[in-house]
């Protein structure tokens, strides 16, 4: 506030008449303007050395009203200034000649001392009409008559949630007439959330507009306007709805009920039964559902629900059970009851549920196995299946499906011996393809493949037997498609085939009753794989496949006449729009690419159809209940982030909390698969393709209908670009200080660390490219980190990592000390095929691909004694276990098991000096563990300003006492590592040398 007390001379300007002239031109052009694009619309001038000054009183409530200014280069008015005039409800008013100048300064008051001087910076104003709300400076008549006259009257109630204006005007024209003055009129209060104007339309029934906040910020839905009607209308998000509600009315109590569901269906499966419907429908929005079940000896129940899809675990045995459904709105109406239906139970597994073992999941270093490729069990269940000779793989004697869940459990004792506390395993459900013995071709999502099974050696005998030892068990899921003939239950499709001379031998004749499980031997042709369920000569009923069974005019490589309709594509129409996406993907980075199909094995789900949502969540709810500890989300960038955060993240957690609990649900472990094959930060600047991305919750509300939400979302998302995306400091420590995590942001999604992975080439570049992302992931500290995988090596390298043993040890020691869950692929601990190419599909034997048959490395009988230790070993397993990464990953595990810093840790690099050096510390008052280490990989480092004490190494047990607040530690050479850990005695006191020295760690 300028309180200097100033005379000063008025002075009266007289405009010539060709200034008048030109003012007459320019009040005559900007009202001619057409809506404005964001950001460049000018404020009009009434007269050029005059201003109109409105002061908002809805805040002050003051008795008088005084405006104490200055023209720029001029004297200010005497204090306490000149009074304000009455304008209209909540606004005072002054217009001030200010001579020659064009801008001037002011400030207001009450008269009686109280002022607002704008925090004392004043307010700097210019010509034509001006307002001061709340401390914002905006331009347009607030008090311009709001009463429509005669003629077509419209409304419009603009949303204000997202934008936060303290003023907004409106910008109008009614069709075929001209536009207001801009920044154009101002709009009104109406209630929480909105602001409205009406207007008269003349004889015009429609009009267009543009929305600002009179200081240069427009929203004109992208250069298109807004296009309005007569009447009523409202504009939030971007959508237009006319015709609309008033969102100001009072709520009408609402007593109508929702429908009743329909097409409620029971399916028994031993002594479950999934009970599914289709969703009821209501006048403001179903809630939930309550579902009654009779049947045993327990009566009836009543069950409550949220989604479309319900499992019912732990039933009597072979008892008929009767279900039916209601659905409930926000009011408390409850619809009829739908139709019965009813299901019958078989008889009881032996155990139909585990539990999950829950705990942090950053405890648990990961081992990750082709389930069907890591150890073969069980011969009686291996299958080569239609290209076991194409591809070389009988020559091989080496079937696709080989490996099974026996031999997992045979050799879990060999995974702990290693150290790992969790495994990754590859999909369990039933596959349908040529070659889909890696489980990403799911047909039968609520059946596992019984390729995997065995008597005595169910895919829950395995959960099982890994909770057992003390191991989890992380499933990996895919929501994002299904093989290439569908899903059962959801949709199938019908493909022509005839079986004459030239296709008999792809096309199996029609069994009935026979159902395809990839196991069972098909009685005519003694194959295991059949498609004989799948093709028909004669056009089916409801085909919408064009051109059926017609010579497309193109041949196979035999020669063979290729028929339209012969295999299912997207593009064919053979799939409903309602389920899959009808398109190839384009894009890699665009919207397209989260609603088209990746590949010809891969039938892309609309995840945004609640029929495919309901499917998804009961299948997988399924495994859930079996108790399996986390799930790894494959192709997670290819579904909308919405869709995650509105329908399936919660879906899993409301599952397993209701199963087992809150805290099993705050510990079930859930991270995805968000390739981005590029060193940015972003994913080529596109902040929908970035793994990091996933990690966070919507912020914004968007269209109730899904895949209109998919849409706002990703151009919304993208428009605000990278450097307007949320922060994150969960991965940091304050100083040297653990601070609590805030995950109220958090989405339910960890990531795969695809910019390390991409960069593991070498370990210091996977290290810097890592921590530069860390800020923008919500917690990195849950990152998931690897260096290859049955995809990708570094730099989307199509091969196994072959770097050298001593780039692997480098590697190892970064990821097992760094923040993360240090993940390892089957066979990376002896370098298992370096070099091969990870995956030539049916072009060359397995044998020959990173994807090989590891069973022989690990051949007789191994004993573990502990996590990262063995009592007994012999065979070729022994051998194995002595290898020199083996003995390395062996004492990383259990000097990461030792120091709590080193698995749930925040990091600083703060005050260091060294390359891969860092420091880490985690806090939990909880328990009352606190840790604090040291890190430094290969090379040397010196660590400044750091607690005083007594630091151990968990490496070589040297002790070091700091007492100034620095530490050095000496070069430890090429894959070696030391980290001090501080003692602060009690439970906190530091482990000393953890192991024995190796080949690397010495």
């Amino acid at each position: 506030m300028n309180l200097s007390i100033r005379r000063r001379a008025r002075h009266r300007h007289r405009r010539s008449p060709a200034s008048l002239v030109l003012a007459v031109l320019a009040a005559l052009v900007a009202a001619l303007l057409p809506g404005l694009p964001l950001g460049s619309a000018p404020a009009h001038a009434a007269e050029a050395n005059t201003a109109t000054v409105y002061y908002s009183t809805v805040t002050t409530n003051w008795s008088a009203y005084k405006l104490h200014w200055a023209p720029t280069g001029g004297s200010w008015t005497t204090v306490p200034g000149v009074a304000m005039e009455a304008a209209c409800t909540g606004w005072v008013k002054k217009t001030v000649d200010l001579g020659s100048a064009t801008s001037w300064q002011a400030t207001f008051n009450n008269g009686s001392g109280t002022w607002d001087n704008n925090g004392g910076k004043n307010y700097q104003l210019g010509t034509g009409l001006i307002t001061v709300q709340g401390g914002t400076v905006a331009h347009s008549d607030p008090c311009a008559d709001t009463q429509p006259a005669d003629g077509t009257s419209a409304t419009v109630y603009y949303d204000t949630t997202t934008t936060n204006w303290a003023v907004t005007n409106l910008h109008w024209a009614p069709t075929g007439g001209s536009w207001t003055t801009a920044p154009g009129i101002a709009m009104e209060a109406a209630c929480t959330g909105w602001v409205k104007r009406t207007v008269d339309l003349g004889s015009a029934t429609s009009w267009q507009a543009t929305f600002n906040n009179g200081n240069g910020t427009w929203d004109n839905n992208n250069g298109a306007n807004y296009q309005l009607g007569a009447g009523l209308n409202t504009v939030k998000g971007g959508t237009v709805t006319k015709s609309a509600k008033d969102p100001c009315a009072a709520a009408v109590p609402d007593t109508t009920a929702p429908s009743a569901p329909g097409k409620v269906k029971a399916t028994a499966t031993g002594t479950s039964i999934v009970l599914t419907w289709d969703a009821a429908s209501d006048d403001t929005g179903v809630t939930g559902y309550q579902i009654t079940r009779t049947g045993g000896t327990r009566g009836a129940s009543v069950i409550s629900a949220t989604t479309t899809v319900y499992s019912d675990t732990g039933l009597e045995e072979k008892t008929a059970y009767t279900y039916t459904v209601k659905a409930l709105d926000a009011a408390g109406n409850v619809s009829a009851a739908s139709a019965e239906a009813k299901a019958t139970t078989g008889e009881k597994a032996a155990q139909t549920t585990g539990t999950p073992l829950g705990g942090d999941p950053r405890k648990d270093p990961i081992y990750f196995v082709l389930t069907a490729r890591f150890y073969d069990g069980d011969t009686s269940n291996d299958r080569g299946g239609s290209q076991h000779v194409k591809t070389g793989n009988a020559a091989n004697n080496d079937p696709m499906f080989r490996g099974d869940f026996k031999g997992l459990v045979q050799k879990l004792d060999y995974v702990k011996g290693l150290g790992f506390s969790a495994i990754w395993i590859t999909p369990v459900v039933l596959n349908r393809s040529d070659y889909d013995y890696h489980g990403y071709h799911g047909y039968d999502f609520y059946k596992v493949d019984p390729r995997l099974e065995s008597a005595g050696a169910s895919y829950q005998d395995l959960i099982d037997a890994a909770h057992a030892k003390g191991m989890k068990i992380y499933q990996d899921v895919v929501y994002n498609h299904s093989s290439r003939w569908g899903a059962k239950g959801l949709f199938t499709p019908t493909v022509y085939g005839v079986r004459d001379a030239q296709w008999s031998w792809y096309y199996d004749e029609k069994q009935e009753g026979f159902e395809y499980d990839g196991l069972t031997v098909e009685p005519v042709s003694g194959k295991s794989y059949y498609n004989g369920d799948m093709w028909s000569t004669a056009e089916p009923s409801g085909n919408t496949c064009l051109n059926w069974g017609k010579p497309t005019g193109a041949k196979s490589p035999e020669g063979y006449t290729i028929y339209n309709c012969q295999w299912p594509s997207p593009t064919s129409g053979m799939f409903p729009k309602s389920l899959y996406h009808t398109c190839w993907l384009g894009n890699w980075e665009g919207e397209d690419s989260r609603s088209c199909w990746l590949h010809e094995d891969l039938a892309d789900f609309n995840t945004e159809n609640t029929q495919v949502q309901n499917y998804l969540i009961g299948a997988y709810n399924k495994y859930i209940d079996m108790g399996v500890d986390g799930f790894r989300v494959d192709t997670a960038v290819h579904i909308p982030r919405v869709t995650w955060n509105r329908r399936f993240l919660p879906a899993i957690q409301e599952r397993v909390a209701q199963q087992f609990g809150p805290q099993k649900a705050n510990d079930f472990f859930v991270f995805g698969e968000v390739g981005a094959f590029v060193n940015d930060k972003w994913n080529r600047g596109s902040v929908n393709h970035s793994a990091q991305f996933y990690t966070w919750k919507e912020r914004k509300e968007y269209s109730a209908d899904d895949e209109k939400a998919s849409l706002e979302q990703y151009d919304y998302e993208e428009q605000l670009g990278t450097g307007s995306q949320p922060t994150s400091t969960n991965a940091f420590l304050d100083g040297n200080s653990y601070h609590t995590p805030d995950h109220s942001k958090f989405s339910g999604m960890n990531i795969i660390d695809m910019r390390m992975h991409m960069n593991f080439g070498d370990a210091s570049n996977a290290y810097n490219n890592g921590k530069d992302s860390d800020d923008s992931t919500n917690d990195a500290t849950y990152n998931v980190v690897y260096v290859d995988s049955h995809d990708y090596g570094p730099n989307k390298s199509g091969e196994r990592y072959a770097g050298g043993t001593d780039a692997w040890a480098e590697n190892m020691s970064l990821m097992w000390t760094f923040r993360g869950i240090p993940t390892l692929y089957y066979g990376s601990e002896i370098e298992f095929q370096k070099g091969k190419k990870i995956d030539c599909g049916t072009t060359c034997p397995l044998a020959d691909t990173g994807r090989a048959y590891y069973g022989d490395k690990i051949e007789g009988s191994v004993t573990a004694s502990g996590f990262g230790t063995v009592a007994s070993a012999s065979g070729a397993v022994a051998t194995t276990l002595d290898q020199p990464l083996v003995r390395h990953l062996q004492r990383l595990n259990q000097i990461r098991r030792a120091v709590p810093a080193l698995q749930m840790g925040q990091y600083s690099t703060a005050d260091i000096t060294g390359n891969m050096a860092y420091k880490r510390r985690y806090t939990d008052a909880a328990s009352g563990v606190d840790s604090f280490a040291l890190v430094t990989v290969t090379d040397g480092a010196t660590y400044k300003n750091i607690p005083n004490g007594t630091y151990k190494d968990a490496v070589t047990g040297d002790v070091r006492t700091v007492t100034d607040g620095t530490l050095t530690a000496a070069a430890p050479g090429k894959g070696n590592l030391r980290v001090y850990v501080l003692d602060l005695g009690g439970k906190n006191a530091a482990p000393g040398k953890v192991g024995t020295a190796g080949p690397y760690l010495k």
